[in-house]
């Protein structure tokens, strides 16, 4: 066999990565479980905050020793194999940056009134639509002002030197638009910096491109009203003194001395010196810890607490990064706090400084007033700020502020000349700079060791207070910790069954042949593990369901190879040539097969949202990973087991397989247009009763609201909607969620309001319309639910405009699915018969699919088309295109081996001879799929039941009516051009 060692090499580098990479979930999940252990009282009750308190005591220190390289808490979650939000409960929210208050900012807070008015009517008309905001707003402003230039609004002081009362309508407009993009960026910036300091583990925020949303996920969340005020707040940009080191360093001498008493006083009560080692080792705080080391306790005078043992530099209080959770507990205890000056206040900087190997923050001492919270100089005065270069041509900002800001900065930079002053957003230091001397006229300049970057950020962080970018909430989901409890259960369940079903089908069909597909299987799903791990991705119940669906795909590769090799040994050939033979002609057939079906999964990876791009991650990692483990690690296994050559025993068929599809010769294509009129009668049939009676679409289609509610007792979904159906003006739906005791209740009430008000109202409705009609109350805690009680445990809101960018994306996922899939048979296939016929073929399976579910919801089974629902029928179109492309692919051969005569019998033979693949594949498929619409949980009883039908009708139409459409389309090209030859004979 060639290139075996470069094979076996790659398998074992790839294989040492996977388990490196895995470790580190291993290494988290004992950590977890530790900390669960220290937060669970004798009753067994387990306290969240003195759990996440552990997890943030060694959150920057080294847990975890690798051939001698040392990690910490922070870098270990940063690698492990994450979980989302659907396996361990947590919130996802969508936020919106709202564009209108920079175009006043921008306008000065005009007063004009048509131009108030614009962007009154801009603003309810942004609400459902997708238009960029300023494209609304300009529209409107020229119905509101005919023939008025943008320039009489915008020509102000503030913006002189960019807009000026010659400056067109299009150049306006381009900058207004470019002042949003800073505005999305800034609100990005700044609430990447809040959700650090929010204290979960694997909080995950990032800008949606092309919109001006930015989406943030909290694993583990249990107060979602202090997320959204957090979020939501408007940033405060102020400027404040730095105090001098005289000026605080007495009070930290006082807290140090406080703090060393303390210690020495504890040290001294203690028994043995074994038990001081033992206590150290379990209950001692870090500040312990850190005295532990100091001089001999009979040298009082030259022991020092962490406050000054831990600093990094010999100016100025200056730690690293690690060191500042054992520095913020000292400095928020009571007793420290009533020794440190009243007029100081201690702010970190933002972010750290890198110096000899370590990241170092800052500690800044703020003068405040004893009296007053306000800061000196708010950020509102600042009208304008840009980086620019200074005299030695390095980066700079230049900052421009009104006249009340300029005569109040005057007397700051006077009083301070020679010291800092301090920019402080949401009480993170951004820069401190030294004033140099008193500036009269409000422009300043703010130099430093900036780079480019850092100075377009800190001149795009000045402008928060003049142009303050509000952000709401336009999408938020709310997963309660039991719910994903038992999505892990359901997903685990899916899992270990089908790949437990799986194997016991492989080898009943191919014997030893069998073990080795499953081996193959196995390496695949642990690549795919390590690889997710790798990347930093998380796993959701989408993820596994690609994973489960894997375990049924990645086996079609094999059984490619072993039917050929079966054929090959049939014809006569040994066992060597048939093995060699077998790999070599199914090559061609597994990659068509695998390309199509990962560009499917890349273009609902580019254009899906939320689970579906986790879907699309693990689909492709797993196509790749089952290419290179069934077609080069089983050549590899099979080449150990084979020897002995042709006399060794190997064998890829069972008693029950041996003579099973061996001498088929069935006239499909005969049969072709009683199959063409029987899909066609389903698929009218289907679309009319969905014309009649709709489909059931999910909020993520329409915009609303759904809630998971738990009742300790059975409760009728009927029942329950008909008495909600007065308190939301018949806009409820509720129905059964997995259980007779749980329900999904959906509405569209207030669908267009995004408030928190709103949100407010149509949660309180819910809760007391449930308890009206139940007579049950409703508690916060599911866990501690009792009789006659009921609980939310999960919601969701999605609103009209992103269910708009939804419904968009979608279409356009599958539009550009079926261009791409169409381009590849062309390119591979040289005939624009097998590319227009696989794609007839797809559109009939997605209709029917679509029919199936208005059939189902007719007799009362309802499935909800959503987002995974566009995910199952693109893996509808890539499992159908992957069944076509292997007919097609023996089409190819035989085309090639017999010339194009009896065309009919040729394609039927085609058929005939992948038949056994074709049905091994949709059974092991079929099982897995199963498993799922089982097991999977009400989150995937959508997606598993599109599979299941998308599985069958797939394996139908590559027998039915792609290979049929290419014979007639082939026979009308061969019949025009015969005619063609005819007359050229004639003449």
């Amino acid at each position: 066999m060639q290139n075996k060692g470069i094979i076996v090499f790659l398998t074992v580098i790839i294989t040492a990565l996977c388990l490196y990479y895995l470790s580190f979930t291993f290494v988290s999940s004992r950590i977890q479980q530790d900390a669960v252990d220290y937060a669970t009282d004798e009753v067994g009750n387990v306290d969240f905050s003195k759990k996440q308190s552990y997890l943030d005591s060694i959150y920057r220190q080294p847990v975890y020793s690798f051939l001698g390289a040392k990690y910490t808490y922070q870098e270990i979650k940063e690698t492990e194999l994450g979980l989302g939000l659907d396996l361990q409960g947590g919130m996802h929210v969508t936020l919106e940056v709202s564009p209108i208050e920079i175009v006043k900012g921008l306008s000065g807070n005009s007063k004009d009134p048509a131009f108030n008015a614009a962007l009154e009517e801009a603003q309810e008309f942004a609400k459902t639509s997708n238009q960029k905001f300023v494209d609304i707003f300009y529209n409107s402003w020229k119905s509101k002002a005919p023939g008025k230039n943008l320039n009489t609004i915008f020509a102000t002081a503030a913006n002189r030197g960019r807009i000026s009362l010659e400056s067109s309508d299009s150049e306006i407009l381009s900058i207004i638009d470019g002042e949003v993009e800073n505005a999305i960026e800034r609100s990005f910036n700044i609430l990447r910096t809040r959700v650090d300091r929010f204290g979960t583990s694997q909080p995950n925020i990032q800008r949606i491109q092309g919109s001006g949303r930015i989406q943030i996920e909290l694993p583990g969340v249990d107060n979602p009203e202090r997320v959204r005020n957090l979020l939501q707040g408007v940033a405060k940009l102020q400027f404040w003194e730095v105090a001098e080191t005289g000026e605080y360093l007495p009070g930290l001498e006082a807290a140090n001395s406080l703090l060393v008493t303390e210690a020495i006083s504890k040290k001294a009560t203690s028994t043995t010196p074994a038990e001081a080692v033992e206590s150290e080792s379990s209950d001692s705080t870090d500040l312990e810890k850190q005295l532990s080391q100091t001089v001999p306790a009979d040298d009082f005078s030259s022991q020092v607490s962490p406050i000054f043992s831990l600093t990094k530099a010999n100016y100025g209080l200056v730690y690293d990064i690690r060191d500042t959770i054992a520095i913020n507990r000292i400095f928020a205890r009571e007793d420290v706090k009533a020794v440190l000056p009243r007029d100081v206040k201690f702010l970190w900087a933002v972010k750290p400084q890198k110096a000899d190997g370590l990241e170092l923050l800052e500690l800044f001492a703020i003068k405040v007033s004893r009296s007053s919270d306000q800061a000196p100089l708010e950020g509102d005065v600042v009208t304008d700020a840009r980086q620019v270069l200074d005299q030695t041509s390095r980066p700079a900002v230049s900052m421009q502020m009104n006249a009340e800001g300029a005569r109040k900065w005057r007397k700051l930079t006077a009083d301070n000349t020679g010291r800092r002053i301090a920019v402080v957003l949401d009480d993170y230091v951004y820069t401190a700079p030294n004033v140099q001397g008193e500036i009269p006229s409000g422009q300043s300049e703010i130099t430093g060791n900036f780079t480019m970057e850092e100075a377009k950020d800190l001149a795009n962080i000045l402008k928060s207070g003049s142009l303050p970018a509000p952000t709401k909430i336009v999408e938020e989901a709310i997963i309660g910790p039991t719910l994903g409890k038992e999505a892990q259960k359901q997903g685990v369940i899916s899992m270990v069954a089908g790949l437990v079903l799986v194997v016991l089908f492989m080898v009943a069909y191919y014997a030893k042949g069998g073990f080795v597909a499953i081996a193959a299987l196995i390496f695949n799903i642990f690549f795919i593990l390590g690889i997710l791990a790798q990347l930093g991705a998380a796993l959701t119940l989408p993820g596994i369901a690609g994973i489960v669906l894997t375990i049924g795909m990645s086996i079609d590769a094999n059984v490619l190879i072993f039917e050929r090799i079966k054929e090959e040994i049939k014809n006569g050939e040994g066992l060597m040539a048939a093995i060699n033979q077998g790999y070599s002609k199914a090559f061609s057939a597994i990659l068509d097969s695998n390309v199509t079906t990962f560009l499917t999964g890349s273009i609902l990876y580019a254009l899906g949202q939320g689970p579906v791009k986790g879907f699309a991650i693990v689909l492709m990692i797993g196509i790749v990973c089952s290419f290179f483990s069934s077609v080069f690690i089983t050549r590899v296994i099979v080449y150990w087991m084979t020897k002995k050559g042709d006399q060794s025993k190997i064998s890829f068929t069972t008693p029950f397989s041996k003579n099973l599809f061996g001498s088929l010769n069935i006239d499909f294509l005969g049969k072709r247009k009683v199959a063409y009129l029987i899909s066609t009668g389903i698929i009218i049939v289907g679309l009319a009763i969905a014309l009649i009676s709709g489909l059931k679409f999910g909020v993520d289609f329409t915009g609303g609201r759904y809630y998971i509610v738990e009742f300790s007792e059975p409760v009728v979904a009927s029942d329950l909607k008909v008495g909600l159906d007065s308190e939301f003006d018949g806009s409820i739906e509720v129905k059964t969620y997995g259980g007779n005791n749980i329900l999904k209740v959906t509405t569209s009430y207030l669908i267009n309001e995004d408030d928190d008000a709103a949100n407010t109202e149509v949660e309180n409705k819910i809760k007391e319309g449930i308890a009206t009609v139940t007579g049950l109350q409703y508690t916060d805690n599911v866990s501690t639910m009792k009789d006659n009680q009921f609980s939310i445990t999960g919601s969701s809101k999605v609103g009209a405009t992103v269910a708009d960018d939804i419904k968009k994306s979608s279409a356009e996922a599958m539009f550009f699915a079926l261009v791409a899939i169409f381009l590849y048979i062309l390119l591979r296939f040289r005939k624009w018969q097998f590319s227009l016929a696989a794609i007839i073929a797809l559109i009939h399976d997605i209709l029917f699919v679509v029919a199936a579910f208005a059939i189902a919801s007719a007799f009362g089974a309802t499935f909800e088309i959503d987002q995974v629902f566009i995910a199952a029928m693109l893996t509808v179109v890539g499992y159908s295109i992957n069944d076509t492309v292997i007919v097609f692919d023996r089409i190819r051969e035989n085309i090639e081996n017999r010339g194009t005569t009896k065309l009919v019998k040729m394609f039927n033979d085609a058929i005939n001879q992948t038949m056994a693949r074709t049905l091994i594949t949709s059974a092991t498929t079929l099982i897995v799929v199963i498993v799922l619409l089982i097991f999977g949980g009400e989150v995937l009883r959508g997606f598993s039941f599109a599979l299941f039908i998308g599985v069958l009708v797939g394996t139908y139409s590559s027998i039915y009516i792609a290979t049929p459409v290419v014979v007639d389309l082939m026979k009308r090209e061969m019949e025009s051009e015969a005619k063609a030859e005819l007359s050229k004979k004639a003449v």
